[in-house]
């Protein structure tokens, strides 16, 4: 939780699709732990629809679906419940390009738009570019540690 004046809020978050694939297939690390603590209500989590469709489509990939164990209704369900968390970002404004890789360009956007906290990823080095943004680019541990997200 962050205080502002008299007021306390959730920190705002956006995951890199990469922390939802690494919960997927790894149910006793950091990214589970960090969707359970967003479940949870210890964190909110910022999404746009370009980044949610990305979500789906990267979960239900062949690979991805035989290495987490899960079928495509058990992703639908996931979703479900995560739309049910999202606040839901407005893209206003693009910079592109800012990032290497094209694709990583939505994460960095729904990131800014939303005015995050956090940006959460396992790729800290492809979002160099985010600093433009005073935006702090995080590993789940490193949310973890930063926000104390674990129940006090």
């Amino acid at each position: 939780m962050h205080i502002i004046g008299n007021m306390q809020r959730a920190v705002r978050l956006v995951l890199d699709t990469n922390i939802l694939v690494a919960g997927s297939r790894h149910r006793d690390g950091p990214s589970y732990a960090l969707i359970e603590a967003i479940r949870r209500g210890r964190a909110k989590v910022c999404c746009s629809a370009t980044l949610f469709l990305d979500y789906e489509s990267v979960l239900k990939r062949p690979e991805q679906l035989a290495v987490s164990g899960w079928s495509e209704e058990d992703v639908d369900a996931v979703l479900a419940e995560l739309a049910s968390l999202v606040e839901p970002i407005r893209l206003h404004y693009r910079w592109r390009p800012q990032l290497r890789d094209p694709s990583d360009e939505m994460v960095l956007e729904a990131a800014v738009n939303c005015g995050a906290d956090a940006l959460i990823t396992y790729n800290l080095r492809d979002f160099l570019p985010a600093a433009r943004f005073n935006l702090a680019v995080l590993t789940p541990p490193q949310a973890w540690s930063q926000f104390q997200l674990a129940k006090v």
